[in-house]
C-alpha cells in the first residue's frame, strides 16, 4: 500500500481526504484554450507530485454552451470516466443532482471565500462546486476627462446620467468628436443583458428576479423604474446600436476612445492598457452605480468558474482532494500571478505579489464585497429559459416595445407559468 505524502509548497493547505490510500487515475474536462491549458497541466503536475494520483485533462470546446450541453449528456449517462468538471457560476445549480456535496470536505476552507461566490453554489443547502476563480463587472470610466471637466466618478445612475452627457455633449463641441458617446453596455438579447439588467434592478432595490426561496420579485416599481431608466439611455448617452452590443462591441467602442464610461468585465481593463489602445493609462474602475430606490446600492453581477466532482466518480475521495486543490490559495495566488484570473479568496486581494503582477486587482475587492448571484440556484434547470425571459422583458423595454411595467407584468405571468414546472 502505497503510503500518503505530505502535500508541501502548494499543497500546504490541501488537507489530504481520509481513506485515500491508493494512486487514483483521475480526469478532469478543461475548456480552456492555449495559456489556460498550459497552466491548469502545470498545477496538475504538482498535485500528481506531491499525492502520487495522475491526471488526464480532457480538453473541451471554447464555447461555453457547448460545454454545458456536453456535460449534461456526460452526466446523463452516468457517465464514469469524468471525475472533476469545471462549471461556469450559474452551471452547478442546474447539476446539482449529479454533483457531490462538498460541505464536509470543504467546512474548512469555505469562509475563506467571498461570501456571494459560496451563496452561488450552494443548492437546497448542499455545496455542490468549490470556487476556483471568478468575475464581477465595474464601472470603467476616462479619468482624463473626468478630470478635464471637473467631474467626480459617479456613484448613482442618475449622476452617471448627467455626468456622460455633459461631457459627451462638450467632447462632441469642443474636440470635434462626433463619435463619442457617454455609457455603452451590454444590451443585446442575451445572456449578458440578464447581466446587466440584474445591476440596474438590484442597485434600485428592486431585487433579484427570482429571491433564494424561489419566490417571483421581478414585477414590482422600482425594477420597472430602473429599466425604464436604461431605456432612456438608449439614443441619448449611448449610441442606438448598443440594442446589439455585446462585451466586444462595447469594448471596441470603449477602446477606440469614443466613450466616457463603460460596464465590463475584468478582461477589459489589460486590453484596454494594450499599446494598440487609444485609451491607455487613462482610464480606471470603479464600483457600478447605485439606484435612488429604497435599497439602494451598488450591485455587480457574479461571474467565474468553479470545480465540482461527479458523483458518478470511482475515486471520490482523490476527486474531491483534486477540487480542494484546484479552489486552494495557493493555486489560486498562482493563476492570478500567471494568468489575471481573478481569485475568489478575498486575502489575495491584499497579497504584495498578486498586486506586484496585476496592480488592477486591487480595485476588485469592493467590486466583489457588492457581487450578485443570477437567480440559477432557486430556477434550478429552469435558469435558461428564466434568464431567457428576463433579457427578452428588458429587451423590449430597451427597444421601445412597451415600458418596463407592462414587460414586467407579462413576464411575471411567464415566470409563474414556468414556476409551475417546478422549483
Amino acid at each position: 500500500m502505497m503510503l500518503k505524502k505530505m502535500l508541501i509548497g502548494l499543497m500546504a493547505s490541501v488537507t489530504l481526504v481520509a481513506g485515500a490510500a491508493q494512486a487514483a487515475d483521475l480526469a478532469i474536462v478543461s475548456g480552456d484554450t492555449g495559456t489556460g491549458l498550459a497552466f491548469l497541466r502545470s498545477q496538475l503536475d504538482k498535485f500528481e507530485a506531491a499525492t502520487g494520483h495522475k491526471v488526464t485533462v480532457v480538453p473541451m470546446p471554447s464555447s461555453t454552451s457547448d460545454q454545458f450541453g456536453q456535460y449534461r449528456l456526460w452526466l446523463a449517462a452516468g457517465n464514469t470516466d469524468i471525475d472533476v468538471y469545471q462549471t461556469d457560476v450559474i452551471w452547478a445549480p442546474q447539476l446539482a443532482d449529479q454533483f457531490l456535496d462538498l460541505t464536509d470536505a470543504a467546512k474548512d476552507i469555505v469562509a475563506q471565500h467571498f461570501p456571494s461566490i459560496i451563496e452561488s453554489q450552494t443548492v437546497d443547502g448542499k455545496l455542490v462546486a468549490l470556487p476556483a476563480f471568478t468575475d464581477a463587472p465595474a464601472l470603467f470610466y476616462r479619468k482624463d476627462l473626468l478630470e478635464k471637466h471637473g467631474k467626480s466618478v459617479p456613484t448613482t445612475w442618475a449622476e452617471l446620467e448627467t455626468t456622460a452627457k455633459e461631457i459627451m455633449d462638450a467632447e462632441r463641441a469642443e474636440a470635434g468628436n462626433q463619435d463619442m458617446w457617454g455609457f455603452v453596455f451590454q444590451g443585446n438579447a442575451y445572456e449578458g443583458l440578464t447581466c446587466d439588467a440584474l445591476e440596474w434592478v438590484m442597485s434600485n432595490g428592486g431585487g433579484q428576479i427570482i429571491e433564494a426561496d424561489g419566490s417571483i420579485s421581478i414585477n414590482n416599481e422600482q425594477a420597472a423604474a430602473a429599466i425604464d431608466r436604461a431605456a432612456g439611455w438608449v439614443g441619448t448617452i449611448a449610441p442606438d446600436g448598443v440594442l446589439a452590443y455585446q462585451e466586444e462591441e462595447s469594448r471596441g467602442v470603449w477602446q477606440l476612445g469614443n466613450s466616457v464610461f463603460m460596464r465590463n468585465w475584468p478582461y477589459a481593463y489589460a486590453l484596454g492598457n494594450g499599446d494598440d489602445s487609444a485609451v491607455k493609462g487613462k482610464f480606471d474602475v470603479a464600483p457600478l452605480p447605485a439606484g435612488d430606490g429604497e435599497g439602494a446600492r451598488s450591485a455587480a453581477t457574479l461571474g467565474g468558474w468553479n470545480v465540482a466532482v461527479s458523483k458518478y466518480s470511482p475515486d471520490p475521495e482523490a476527486a474531491i482532494e483534486l477540487a480542494k486543490f484546484l479552489a486552494s490559495p495557493e493555486v489560486q495566488k498562482e493563476r492570478a500571478i500567471e494568468q489575471s484570473n481573478l481569485p475568489t479568496i478575498e486575502a489575495l486581494y491584499d497579497d504584495a505579489d498578486v498586486l506586484a503582477a496585476s496592480p488592477f486587482m486591487a480595485n476588485w475587492k469592493a467590486i466583489f464585497q457588492n457581487a450578485v448571484p443570477r437567480p440559477s440556484a432557486p430556477t434550478k434547470t429552469d435558469y435558461n429559459e428564466v434568464s431567457s425571459m428576463f433579457w427578452s422583458a428588458v429587451h423590449n423595454t430597451l427597444s421601445g416595445n412597451g415600458t418596463a411595467a407592462e414587460n414586467l407584468e407579462i413576464l411575471e405571468a411567464d415566470l409563474t407559468d414556468l414556476k409551475g414546472n417546478g422549483w
